[in-house]
């Protein structure tokens, strides 16, 4: 992962869509089967936002942002299905986001304003990493052994991470979505009993 430089003083956050369980601890332990370090300090997540750098007398900004952001988009139901490849450009193996990619866009275009404006490297593509910087041989077995893997659930909140002296990401704070109306994909909004736990 590539961390962004920070002065004395400056902390390193990021925003992103948690993945639930029980899906979070199956492509948290597949992340570490597969022999990537980063398993045990990164919570398999989709992110909106990379690691930026912030001071903390900009929190109580950013965190109005979010709110505002998060008050103006409603909750939508991500798909997770089978597995995609950065490679050759980057050593990243992920599953892929296969539905919900409008509403990632989204949330992601928008955040990215105000205080955390920024320009990004590479084209926003909504996945949810499980191996990163190991071998090939370690990347294929990533790629083939999560061909079938498929989940599906409703996004409720984004949530704020800080990276911490342990190497740690931790989540600190959740932004409920409570929009409504159509999402961005032109759907309307899922129904009250599906926000209550994932599907299966």
């Amino acid at each position: 992962m590539r961390l962004p430089d920070c002065d004395a003083g400056q902390n390193r956050i990021g925003v992103a869509v948690t993945i639930p369980e029980p899906y979070g601890s199956l492509l948290q332990e597949a992340r570490a089967r597969f022999g990537d370090p980063a398993a045990p300090f990164i919570p398999p997540h989709i992110t909106l936002l990379g690691p930026t750098a912030v001071g903390p007398e900009d929190q109580a900004v950013i965190d109005e942002h979010l709110l505002g952001i998060a008050a103006r988009h409603r909750p939508f139901v991500v798909h997770l299905r089978g597995t995609g490849t950065f490679r050759p450009v980057s050593p990243v193996v992920f599953v892929q986001v296969v539905d919900g990619i409008a509403s990632c866009e989204a949330l992601e275009r928008e955040i990215r304003t105000g205080p955390l404006e920024q320009e990004l490297r590479f084209y926003y593509h909504p996945h949810v990493t499980v191996a990163h910087e190991v071998d090939e041989a370690a990347l294929d077995r990533a790629f083939d052994g999560l061909v079938d893997f498929e989940a599906s659930f409703v996004v409720s909140a984004i949530h704020s991470y800080a990276y911490g002296d342990d190497e740690v990401w931790r989540p600190v704070r959740d932004f409920p979505l409570t929009g409504s109306g159509d999402d961005a994909s032109g759907r309307p909004a899922p129904a009250q009993d599906a926000l209550r736990e994932p599907a299966s």
